[in-house]
């Protein structure tokens, strides 16, 4: 009998052993981390958002061939995310150990680092905290979702896709896949019904997106009951430099919050990021670097002094006490403030996608951390003033990126061009923003950006047969169009240089590649 109690206690230690090792497999969280080097731990490191919507390695690499057909090109790249050379994941991903496997998911670089180059033969200059001027996130989340929905998605399929991309999976972790993959389903079409308000949206194209309905998708907004006035908020992507300059004015596009530090938790969201799973350690060296380490590169060609020198004074004239004494010094009479709708007249579907509904739901946010509540979101009636660092690599301009370069912007809003074309990283060094008049460059398609109804435009044959073909909008408030979000009208007149001669305007375009 002595051998049968040997079995017994055998078969007993190799349960508990068998135990440990899966509890220490399945509740291992290691993130990669790169604190020795700020700009690429702002690239590849991780906010926390990777603990809940990371998606498997090996499945983000094989869904590119396994769903080809949602694709607008050759895998991710094609969607304007950016590979860098040595790299196996694109810029703005993160990656974390999790559940028993490397799961990869958005940071904040996915929307805040983007690319430049001097001419199309040029190699891609990669800047982090300028906008993501190439990323089509929309067609991103709406991949994930048809994907999800395609029958090809299911465990055996994704397992093989992966594993064709180079996944070498053990056997424990092949069938922990096939357990997580219609969970993953399940998922991506949850986020599909919840993101269903970019079907009532004008397409949004590259470098934007919408950011406070989406806010209002985390939170389960009944969007068939919302007014066409409050359902358009696609705005460009901002910049992310300077940060600690900026404590205290008002931030987002509308000025709806005047805390830096909230505001990042806010934008921890975009990325997955919930109180439970987020990365705080991560998040504070990147909020610390934003803060006190990151600034824009200056402009890399050559600038005409004179002319520079000329644009100086015309630039404080009409331009300063809003935007700031230079792109270092923010100082400014109405830098930071809010600027009502009724002065500045631009496009004002945004600030009406903001409501004071959204406001009071957002002080909920965050109610079971009271240090970190959400306090400071407020609803504006207009836009916010804002700095002009590294002015050159943030276009298109204004809130909607509606104009293509800041010379038209100097345009009256009649002689702004009604479309242009988006997702060109060229630099425009005649008129300060990105190439915008070409509709396709080595092999690249870029987006067609309609500010309203042009007679050739592809989303009509007749602009007389449309409603609001001139998108114009009544006493300032959104009016529901097929190009809703995107007029390129307001921020001219006298007050705004738009009445000055053309070598006038030159001279502050000039001046502006200083910042």
């Amino acid at each position: 009998m002595r051998w049968l109690w040997r079995i017994a206690l055998s078969l007993v230690l190799l349960v508990i052993a068998a135990g440990i090792w899966l509890t220490v497999h399945l509740t291992r969280d290691v993130p990669q981390t790169y604190y020795d080097d700020p700009v690429a731990h702002f690239k590849y490191g991780s906010t926390g958002g990777d603990r809940i919507a990371g998606i498997p390695v090996g499945i983000w690499n094989g869904l590119p061939k396994l769903c080809a057909e949602y694709f607008p090109g050759d895998g991710w790249e094609s969607l304007g995310l950016i590979f860098e050379p040595g790299q196996d994941r694109p810029v703005g991903t993160s990656m974390r150990r999790t559940l028993g496997l490397d799961r990869m998911f958005l940071n904040c670089a996915a929307c805040h680092a983007g690319t430049y180059r001097e001419t199309a033969a040029s190699e891609r200059q990669v800047v982090v905290g300028m906008p993501a001027n190439r990323l089509d996130l929309v067609r991103f989340t709406q991949i994930l979702s048809e994907c999800a929905l395609d029958e090809k998605f299911n465990p055996w399929q994704v397992v093989q896709a992966a594993e064709d991309a180079g996944a070498d999976y053990s056997l424990f972790e092949r069938y922990q896949l096939y357990l997580a993959v219609p969970a993953i389903k399940e998922f991506l079409i949850l986020a599909r019904h919840r993101f269903r308000f970019l079907k009532r949206e004008p397409e949004a194209g590259v470098g934007r997106f919408d950011t406070f309905n989406s806010a209002k998708a985390l939170l389960n907004w009944p969007f068939e009951d919302l007014p066409d006035e409050e359902m358009i908020g696609t705005v460009d992507f901002p910049s992310l430099w300077l940060q600690g300059q900026r404590e205290g004015m008002k931030l987002h596009w509308d000025g709806n919050n005047d805390s830096v530090e909230e505001r990042n938790r806010s934008a921890s969201f975009g990325s997955g990021g919930v109180p439970t799973t987020l990365d705080r350690k991560s998040l504070d060296f990147i909020a610390d670097w934003l803060r006190d380490g990151a600034e824009p590169p200056p402009y890399p060609f050559p600038i005409d002094t004179a002319l520079a020198d000329r644009g100086a004074p015309l630039y404080r004239q009409y331009c300063a006490a809003c935007h700031g004494a230079s792109g270092r010094d923010f100082a400014g009479s109405k830098v930071g403030t809010v600027e009502p709708i009724e002065d500045i007249r631009t496009d004002p579907c945004r600030l009406d996608n903001y409501t004071y509904a959204l406001a009071v739901e957002q002080s909920n946010l965050y109610a079971g951390f009271p240090e970190e509540r959400f306090r400071r979101f407020r609803k504006t009636h207009g836009y916010a003033n804002m700095p002009l660092d590294g002015v050159w690599l943030r276009a298109p301009y204004l809130h909607n990126g509606s104009v293509p370069t800041m010379r038209d912007l100097l345009e009256p809003a009649e002689n702004r061009p009604a479309f242009f074309y988006r997702g060109n990283d060229v630099v425009d060094r005649d008129k300060l923003g990105f190439v915008s008049d070409i509709p396709a460059q080595d092999g690249e398609v870029f987006f067609r950006f309609e500010t309203r109804c042009v007679a050739d435009s592809p989303l009509t044959t007749d602009c007389a047969s449309e409603t609001n073909p001139d998108n114009r909008h009544d006493e300032n408030q959104c009016v529901a169009s097929k190009w809703a979000g995107n007029s390129n009208r307001g921020h001219d007149g006298p007050a705004y240089g738009t009445d000055l001669p053309p070598e006038d305007k030159d001279a502050i375009v000039e001046y502006l590649k200083t910042f």
